[in-house]
């Protein structure tokens, strides 16, 4: 059985994601997103202001990085800062733990990327035998 520690238990038990009612599982989720995932790569060491961030990630709406930011500001991953000018200046940097969650990220998807071909081949490879098998049914 998997266990999730949790401030109202105190018990010492490890977080897991495993666990269905683990919060770290709502913060894998905001991480390895597609949204997530794409927003902290494109933050990366920079301080970026919102429209910036959005030409980086290209598909993204307003509303879906505005909340995608939003859930990574509240998992500690992310710092807003509004800045009282006219017209408001708000710009987005990760925190310390921002930077070492968006470093092990940015390898996973290094590794995702440099293995395309071989992703590409077992793609092809899947869809003819089932393909195959589709037309023999």
């Amino acid at each position: 059985m998997d266990t999730c520690r949790s401030d109202t238990q105190g018990d010492g038990l490890p977080f897991s994601v495993f666990a269905r009612d683990c919060p770290s599982r709502g913060t894998l989720e905001h991480v390895t997103g597609r949204w997530g995932s794409l927003t902290l790569g494109a933050l990366g060491e920079d301080t970026v202001r919102f429209n910036e961030l959005r030409r980086r990630i290209d598909g993204v709406s307003e509303k879906m990085l505005s909340q995608t930011l939003h859930a990574l500001e509240r998992d500690g991953l992310v710092h807003r800062e509004a800045q009282t000018t006219n017209p408001p200046r708000v710009e987005y940097r990760l925190t310390e733990l921002g930077r070492e969650t968006t470093r092990r990220l940015l390898d996973l998807i290094q590794l995702v990327e440099g293995r395309m071909p071989e992703v590409l081949a077992a793609r092809e490879t899947y869809d003819a035998a089932h393909a195959a098998r589709t037309a023999s049914v």
